[in-house]
């Protein structure tokens, strides 16, 4: 089935879901070489427990494995491509960037090769907000959105009045007037959806050696709602954009180690119960693992890509073949504004070449080399890092699989420090927005490699699914739910070792 036609199939709930297998769901998208006994059993020895922290563990200065870049004179660590690659695979990777750093214009226009925009939408382009490929940040102000965050939205399904068929394929249910996001920005002649506001309320927590840091707690609110009333029983998630390094080698990792560690019922008794996101993908028409977004909300980077297009951009794309974007049937004037799927046999704004190229761009942006891994204090502060059992969701390295097609991400030891599992984070972390099978208390464990040149790559030191926390130390006290122990441990610390943690995790 085409993909366009695919995707409207299961918009109107004509293709009923396919029952997952008691193992899993699978990975259609990767064409797996299967290990040999030999290999299996080498790679459960190389991802046994670390026991000794008084000296670096083999090749753990290679984050990516031989994907890694030990460039460490660039100025955009962010943005090479996997060490790895071929010189003749480089071509795509530049012609992916090319798509990536494009600044989209409204149609009509003369640049019929651009004219793809909106109507609404939250950036022009891809790089507004991955500048340099790296993390977003929240806004500067109250009246600053800026185009590094985003406001999902969303109303609780069951007063959606959407029919349970359509609400099968959906991860929420859409803000009847609004659709699953505020485009904050739009073309010419249509009002945007509206503007957001956030305000910040600062608290002290006290660290058990008297000393204090300042946490601030961020309210959310809409304004100029140009399409009519909010629902009232309106559901907001912020999120600022992520990094984006090693997506390629995530998407690689087998789904059989990510659901080994998953312990939904809690039944070791440690405290911690990560569970997988089940998401249906729009490409293979099957339910899979999620693995992108703050809350394992898309299964593959094809589809991650495509739905940043669709509504951080309003373009249309193989698997979002609707060329308004996000609008929704209250915006219909949006719906029926010109649009720029000339040029191409598909009649999309982006073919499937181009998100193909996308995709190849976004699977091989390469992870920097680990910095001081020996360095006594990078050393003690992973010990104090597994001590207060943070790598219980950080989950430090996998051995991903062997790939027939994508040489970079092919059989490589990687250090992400993710389980990329649901794990309830507290009611301070809590958005209250589920997302497929998501609470609203729930978080896909975010990668850590990287999270050291964060300043350097962003300009900036604010962390979390919304950019709350303002360094370090703040993301680890605002962790709570499963993580409440692991906050504890850090709280109790001294300042020598809460310094020699950060200090570790500064590495990354």
């Amino acid at each position: 089935m085409h993909h366009a036609v695919a995707a409207l199939a299961v918009a109107t709930g004509l293709i009923a879901p396919r029952i997952a297998p008691a193992d899993g769901w699978g990975q259609p998208h990767l064409k797996v070489v299967p290990l040999t006994q030999a290999e299996a059993e080498r790679v459960r020895h190389v991802l046994a427990p670390v026991e000794a922290f008084d000296r670096a563990e083999p090749f753990e200065n290679r984050s990516a494995g031989a994907a890694t870049h030990f460039d460490s004179h660039t100025a955009t660590p962010f943005s090479l491509p996997s060490a790895n690659m071929d010189k003749a695979r480089e071509m795509d990777f530049r012609l992916g960037n090319g798509f990536f750093e494009k600044h989209w214009v409204a149609a009509p226009s003369a640049t019929t090769a651009s004219d793809r925009l909106g109507p609404l939408y939250n950036g022009r382009g891809c790089k507004s907000c991955h500048l340099q490929d790296g993390r977003g940040h929240p806004p500067d102000g109250p009246d600053d959105f800026g185009v590094s965050m985003v406001l999902r939205l969303s109303v609780p399904r069951e007063v959606s009045g959407l029919a349970a068929d359509i609400l099968e394929h959906l991860p929420n249910a859409p803000e009847p007037r609004y659709g699953l996001q505020l485009q904050d920005k739009s073309v010419a002649g249509f009002p945007a959806g509206g503007r957001a506001r956030v305000e910040y309320t600062e608290f002290p927590v006290a660290y058990a050696d008297g000393s204090v840091e300042m946490l601030r707690k961020p309210g959310y609110s809409i304004y100029r709602e140009n399409y009519g009333p909010l629902h009232p029983d309106l559901q907001i998630s912020p999120r600022v954009a992520p990094a984006m390094i090693g997506l390629g080698l995530l998407e690689a990792i087998p789904e059989a180690d990510i659901l080994t560690h998953a312990d939904p019922e809690d039944r070791d008794g440690d405290g911690i119960s990560g569970r997988p996101n089940r998401v249906w993908s729009l490409e293979y028409q099957q339910w899979m693992l999620g693995r992108f977004g703050w809350k394992a909300g898309q299964p593959t980077l094809a589809q991650q890509g495509s739905d940043a297009f669709a509504h951080d951009i309003g373009i249309s794309t193989p698997l979002h073949p609707y060329h308004w974007g996000d609008c929704t049937p209250a915006q219909e004037h949006c719906r029926t504004a010109p649009h720029g799927s000339t040029g191409n046999d598909e009649a999309l704004e982006i073919p499937v070449i181009g998100l193909d190229l996308v995709t190849f761009y976004t699977r091989n942006l390469a992870v920097p080399a680990r910095r001081q891994v020996d360095a006594p204090r990078v050393l003690q502060g992973k010990a104090l890092f597994h001590e207060a059992r943070c790598a219980a969701c950080h989950s430090p390295k996998h051995v991903i699989h062997r790939l027939f097609d994508q040489p970079e991400q092919s059989f490589q030891l990687i250090w992400p420090y993710t389980d990329l599992l649901l794990h309830d984070m507290g009611a301070g972390l809590a958005d209250n927005r589920p997302e497929w099978e998501a609470t609203g208390r729930e978080w896909r464990t975010p990668p850590l490699w990287g999270i050291g040149l964060t300043e350097a790559v962003s300009g900036h030191s604010y962390f979390l699914h919304d950019g709350r926390a303002r360094s370090l130390s703040e993301a680890i006290l605002w962790h709570g739910g499963e993580a409440e122990a692991a906050r504890e441990a850090f709280r109790s610390m001294t300042r020598s070792e809460r310094d020699a943690l950060i200090s570790f995790l500064e590495s990354l």
